[in-house]
């Protein structure tokens, strides 16, 4: 069982971000993951600095800590060549403690481009499968070509790379995307607690370690953490089918007026009673997953960090499958 930090970096800027994964590292967190973003999920999260330079910057301040993108599309935004060369780089300065999480992406983020982003879910998949081979072919090293449904490649060299190269977690939400991930990734991402998600996976022959977000929001009570969870991270409710669609924060803001904190505090553990965030926790392990993310939307990282090291390091690291997933 491995534990990691979520920078939220719909919620802070690219100096803060730094700051908590450097707290992270102290408090004993064994990897921290940031999501890939253009736009934030909410105008009032304010923020969505890119990515790899904050990760380049965590890099360069901290020594032990492992870095994933949580996670990165590799079809529209950015090319996978790009990819493939900021993922080698990032190994490289961060000696070899990275993690390349990539996905099929959301529409949030990949109409900015004005390339369009596809309708069907099928050539999503086909996109990203065709992406992934990319970006493996340039680890082969040399000069590489690629024709592709989707996707090309000419004469595209990756100059610079890591001896060991960086492990690839596909993220998936059914079957054709946990297929990819068993196919082509070295691990498997996921945002829900479907116990499903992980048998697809290893029905396909997946056998990598299984990441997975925690919903988490620390305060002093537990209606302070779901009023901030609900103002900033309402949207985690809806669901893939409605994160993967909707184009601006906007319509997000739009789509989330009837969620409540009831259904806040259903999902999330919030407020400061350890056992809400171990049972919390304990879902995700018992759908099969071994690597959790720590994902708090509570106002106080600082007092989630200190929360996460005196009361629930230990208890997490302990946790096992109640007899539902191997």
């Amino acid at each position: 069982m491995q534990i990691g930090y979520k920078l939220a970096a719909e919620a802070f800027e690219p100096a803060e971000l730094v700051r908590q994964a450097v707290l992270a590292e102290e408090a004993g967190f064994d990897f921290i993951e940031i999501s890939d973003h253009f736009h934030p999920w909410l105008d009032n999260q304010g923020h969505s600095p890119f990515a790899w330079t904050v990760l380049g910057s965590i890099a360069a301040k901290t020594s032990r800590i492992g870095l994933a993108t949580g996670v990165t599309c590799p079809t529209v935004r950015y090319h996978p060549a790009v990819i493939a060369q900021a993922a080698a780089t990032l190994a490289l300065v961060s000696d070899g403690r990275f993690v390349l999480g990539l996905g099929s992406g959301e529409r949030l983020n990949e109409h900015v481009v004005g390339r369009g982003f596809p309708d069907a879910v099928s050539t999503r998949h086909e996109m990203l499968r065709e992406a992934v081979e990319i970006i493996r072919l340039l680890w082969q090293g040399g000069y590489r070509s690629y024709e592709g449904k989707h996707l090309r490649l000419e004469d595209a060299r990756v100059f610079d790379l890591p001896e060991e190269l960086p492990l690839i977690a596909v993220a998936a939400s059914g079957k054709a995307s946990a297929r990819i991930a068993a196919e082509l990734g070295d691990g498997l991402f996921a945002t829900e607690d479907k116990l499903e998600i992980v048998q697809q996976y290893r029905a396909a022959g997946g056998s990598g370690p299984r990441y997975a977000e925690v919903p988490m929001a620390w305060a002093q009570d537990e209606r302070t953490a779901a009023k901030a969870a609900l103002e900033t991270s309402r949207w985690a409710v809806t669901g893939w089918k409605v994160m993967s669609e909707l184009p601006n924060p906007v319509n997000f803001d739009a789509a989330t007026t009837t969620v409540r904190e009831e259904d806040i505090l259903e999902k999330f553990a919030c407020g400061t009673e350890p056992d809400r965030y171990i049972e919390v926790a304990q879902q995700f392990v018992d759908a099969g997953f071994d690597r959790l993310v720590m994902q708090n939307a509570g106002p106080d990282p600082d007092g989630f960090i200190d929360f996460y090291r005196r009361e629930l390091d230990r208890r997490v690291r302990q946790l096992t499958p109640n007899g539902t997933a191997g």
